[in-house]
Parts: C-alpha cells; sequence; structure tokens
C-alpha cells in the first residue's frame, strides 16, 4: 500500500487548494466558504519517484455541536486514523488561534508524524511561521499554497517520515466504478455499504456529498477504485457555485469510471432528471448497472417488480442493453449483487470478437432477414469487423449506407448483442461505404 497523507486543520486555511496543486488537477472544491469538503477526498500523488495517496479533509471544528460538522469532524478522524503521515495547515496571515491548539492537542494523541504547514504566506514572510512552534510539533513549514512557494520543502519532509516507499512508476490496474444519480437517491450509503464502513458522510440533507471520491478497495484479489458523486440536480435548481462544480465532477467521473452505478430512488416515480443522467451515461458509452435503491420502502404485491421493470424498459428504452438491481442500502438486500454484476458488465464491454466468427453471425442474420431493396437497388452488405471496445465498436461495410433503414441497423445489433451475450454495455455501429463508385 502507498503511504497515506492526511491533511488536516480548521476550515479556509487552504487545505484544498494545496490537495489541489500537488494532484496536478482540481480534484477538491476550493470556495471561499467554510465547509466546501466535507468528506474525505483521495487521489495519487508523487514526488522525487515516492508515491503516496493523498487525503483532504473538511475543516476541523472540534467543539462545534452542528450536525453537519460532526459529520465533517468524523471523516477527519478517520483519515488521521488511516494516515501514516498529517499535514497540520495553518492560516500564516491570522496567526494562531484557539482552535488551532484544539486540533494540535487532538493530533497529539494520534502519535503520527505530524508536519504543521504554515500557509497563505505569499511574500516569503518566514518570520510570521516562527509563532506556530508553540503548537508543539518540531517541523514547521512556510508555505503559500496559492503561489506554489515553499511546496518542495514541504514535500520533502512529508515523504522523509515514510517508513515504507513505493515507487511511484507503478501503474493503477483498478476496475473504477462511477456512482451516479439526484440527490438523496442513497448513493453514498449504497458505496458505503459496499465498502463495509462509513467512508462517506451518510445524511438525509440534501447535498451532503459534494466532491467526486475515489476510494481504492480489493475483493478476492481484484482492485477496484469506487467513486462516490454529488447528486445531479436539473441545471435550473443548481444555485451555488460550488454545487455546479460538483456536478461537473460527476460528469468528470462518469467520463473516467470503467463501469457506472446508476443510482434511482424507488420509493419515487421516475423522474426526467434519473433519465437524462443514465442518458448521459449512455452516450459516453459505458458500461452501466441500474440500481433501484430503498426497495424496503416500497409497498409490494405479486406484480411490483414486474411493473417496475416494464417502466423502466419504457422509459430506458434508448439503453435496452440495462441491468436492473434492485437493493436497500439500508439493509443490504442485494448489495452484496451488485460487483458481480459490475464484473459482467465489464468483460461485457471489453469482449473482442475474432472476425470470422464476427462474420459467420453477420452472415446468419442476412440469411434469416435479409434487407428489403431500396428503390429498386439491391442492399448488399459485405463484412463487420471490430475496430475498438470499451465500448465494443464494429464497423459493416456496405454497398451503400444510405440504402439501410435505421430499423435493419437495429436488427444487426440487436443480433450481435444476443449472439454474443453483451451485457450492461452499449455496442457501436458504424456503417461504411466499402466502393465510393457503388454510391451513386
Amino acid at each position: 500500500m502507498k503511504p497515506i497523507v492526511a491533511i488536516i486543520g480548521r476550515p479556509n486555511v487552504g487545505k484544498s487548494t494545496f490537495f489541489n496543486k500537488i494532484s496536478g488537477k482540481r480534484i477538491s472544491i476550493v470556495d471561499d466558504m467554510p465547509g466546501v469538503t466535507r468528506d474525505r477526498v483521495y487521489c495519487d500523488a508523487e514526488w522525487c519517484g515516492s508515491a503516496f495517496t493523498m487525503i483532504d479533509t473538511g475543516g476541523l471544528e472540534i467543539k462545534s455541536d452542528d450536525k453537519m460538522w460532526l459529520h465533517i469532524r468524523e471523516q477527519a478522524e478517520i483519515a488521521i486514523d488511516l494516515a501514516d503521515v498529517i499535514v497540520f495547515f495553518v492560516d500564516g496571515k491570522t496567526g494562531i488561534l484557539p482552535e488551532d491548539y484544539e486540533i494540535a492537542s487532538y493530533l497529539r494523541g494520534s502519535k503520527k508524524p505530524v508536519l504543521i504547514a504554515v500557509n497563505k504566506l505569499d511574500n516569503n514572510e518566514i518570520e510570521k511561521s516562527f509563532e506556530f512552534y508553540e503548537l508543539g510539533f518540531d517541523e514547521v513549514y512556510a508555505i503559500s499554497a496559492e503561489q506554489a512557494q515553499g511546496l518542495g520543502d514541504l514535500l520533502d519532509g512529508i515523504c522523509d517520515k515514510f517508513k515504507n516507499k513505493v515507487d511511484a512508476n507503478e501503474e493503477d490496474d483498478s476496475l473504477k466504478i462511477a456512482v451516479v444519480g439526484r440527490p438523496n437517491a442513497g448513493k453514498s450509503s449504497i458505496v458505503n455499504k459496499i465498502l463495509g464502513y462509513d467512508r462517506v458522510i451518510v445524511s438525509d440533507i440534501e447535498g451532503t456529498t459534494r466532491d467526486a471520491i475515489d476510494t481504492p478497495f480489493t475483493v478476492d484479489g481484484k482492485k477496484y477504485t469506487i467513486i462516490d458523486t454529488a447528486g445531479m440536480r436539473r441545471k435550473r435548481s443548481i444555485s451555488e457555485n460550488v454545487e455546479q462544480y460538483s456536478v461537473m465532477r460527476s460528469l468528470t467521473a462518469i467520463k473516467r469510471a470503467d463501469v457506472v452505478i446508476v443510482v434511482f430512488d424507488a420509493s419515487k416515480e421516475l423522474s426526467e432528471q434519473d433519465v437524462r443522467i443514465a442518458g448521459y451515461v449512455h452516450e459516453q458509452g459505458k458500461p452501466s448497472i441500474i440500481v433501484m435503491n430503498k426497495w424496503d420502502l416500497v409497498e409490494k404485491d405479486t406484480n411490483t417488480i414486474y411493473k417496475y421493470k416494464k417502466d423502466l424498459q419504457e422509459q430506458l428504452k434508448f439503453m435496452d442493453y440495462f441491468v436492473p438491481v434492485f437493493t436497500s442500502a439500508l439493509t443490504g438486500q442485494r448489495v452484496n449483487t451488485l460487483l458481480d454484476k459490475v464484473n459482467l458488465s465489464y468483460e461485457s464491454s471489453i469482449l473482442r470478437i475474432p472476425t470470422g466468427i464476427l462474420n459467420d453471425t453477420l452472415q446468419d442474420a442476412i440469411t434469416v432477414n435479409p434487407p428489403a431493396m431500396y428503390k429498386g437497388r439491391e442492399v448488399k452488405i459485405y463484412y463487420a469487423t471490430q475496430v475498438s471496445v470499451a465500448p465494443p465498436t464494429f464497423i459493416v461495410f456496405v454497398n451503400n449506407e444510405k440504402f439501410l433503414h435505421f430499423s435493419y441497423k437495429r436488427y444487426i445489433e440487436n443480433c450481435f448483442r444476443k449472439a454474443f451475450k453483451f451485457t450492461g454495455t452499449p455496442i457501436h455501429f458504424i456503417f461504411r461505404n466499402k466502393a465510393r463508385e457503388e454510391i451513386n
């Protein structure tokens, strides 16, 4: 395992700015509103050949009884428990505040190596960092995360504390699973259930998760990274800048995922936004699982599940390959089946068909149901070849692509899907003219 570095401090001291600077991309949301970072946010980082995992945390309010601050503190405490090294961020402009002493006292109890990063010293005001030795730690670094000043010395200090170093050239070969859906559909609860512990904040307050949160884990020797995302509301319902960033993170998470779990609230009617989210996943060519969560809240009879499946098939007819799972994150019902379905959908998305078998299937489909004539002209389908995976993409060569009716193209797709059992993944077809002279 890579060494873990936890970034700890009170709100608005620049933790996320530092996190983003080191990761090389804007992973944590940066805003001047306290409490923007709520969950633990992970990224892989590297310095001078040493690889490590960095955790950004929400601001610590040790004495606050506010419900959300209690959640944030719990997440920060877990990060501290997991960490090999702790970077304690303080604000060089404001100087030491009483809350800094409280956090320092708490960190001493962790028995972990602690380095103090005195941030916001944009003009190399190193002398302003001296007073922070009063917090009781030996290593104090004057930095400006915004201006990228002093970060090299701080990173040297962090890497010096690692007991076990990991080569930065190791590649991440984990299967990435994004969990997406509307606010309060139960995404974070499903993530926690899959992981077996409370990785992310679960609350009945809408918008609890704001960052896209990566968590690596291993099951039966297979490596995964699960990405919990912010709830995606309709554009006109989004008012805060922070929430706009959150939705952007969710869209980015879908793009970088290998498989997407789309979570719907089964206790409510399927909404236009639910369909829009599933449509975006489909457009990105991602294999997916449709999860109807909160199934325990639905009043059932013998036909209930069939009615739900029929409604899904009608609303999601553009992605008729979807795999539905009816779960309850609260009780754990069927959550244990999700990884198997994720693996099945992923394997379908990377399936390569030998060209010979591919064309045997194509010829069988044509023999059973030949294409109709187009204005008295014969439609010729020559052969097919697979050009890529994730999603599986095929080129079918014909005499004139315009001669083929869209329903026949769909027929070819259905024949391939049935023959090769492409479960839970879109498949793409490109119909291309073989000989230019035959077009006219």
